[in-house]
């Protein structure tokens, strides 16, 4: 099994607008998929977000900081780095997660759980929910 994780850290690492098309080689045909945006069914919705995010950012990319591999199943620790289109292009953005996945005997991921906090990590950084969301919480903390 960590050989396969470790086909499918390489790929998430390095995947680009061309390799989208490439999860089928990763992802069981029916395999499920979720984060706190989107929960889909089969490789050509999984495809779907993947090709969204490469419309929507600027140079998205996914480095995994550690990995934690269990009989079929994993928990990926990582780091998402990408630039806004819309606002401050020159800031790189970073959104900290894990993703837990569960595998089939032969590798491939049958079931994918992204794990992050989307108020702390996205909501806080754009322009003016992101005034509002610091708001929230300094209310929140007093």
């Amino acid at each position: 099994m960590r050989a396969a994780v470790d086909r499918l850290c390489a790929y998430f690492e390095t995947i680009s607008p061309q390799s989208v098309v490439r999860i089928g080689e990763f992802y069981t045909a029916d395999a499920r998929f979720k984060d706190p945006f989107n929960e889909v069914h089969g490789i050509p919705a999984i495809e779907q977000v993947f090709a969204h995010m490469f419309e929507s950012l600027h140079g998205p990319r996914f480095v995994v900081t550690s990995r934690i591999v269990d009989g079929t199943q994993c928990f990926l620790v990582w780091e998402f780095r990408f630039h806004f289109k819309r606002f401050d292009t020159t800031t790189e953005q970073v959104v900290r997660g894990g993703s837990h996945l569960v595998l089939t005997a032969d590798g491939l991921v049958s079931d994918h759980r992204d794990y992050w906090d989307a108020a702390e990590e996205l909501y806080e950084k754009l322009p003016v929910v992101g005034s509002f969301m610091r708001w929230l919480k300094q209310r929140a903390n007093n």
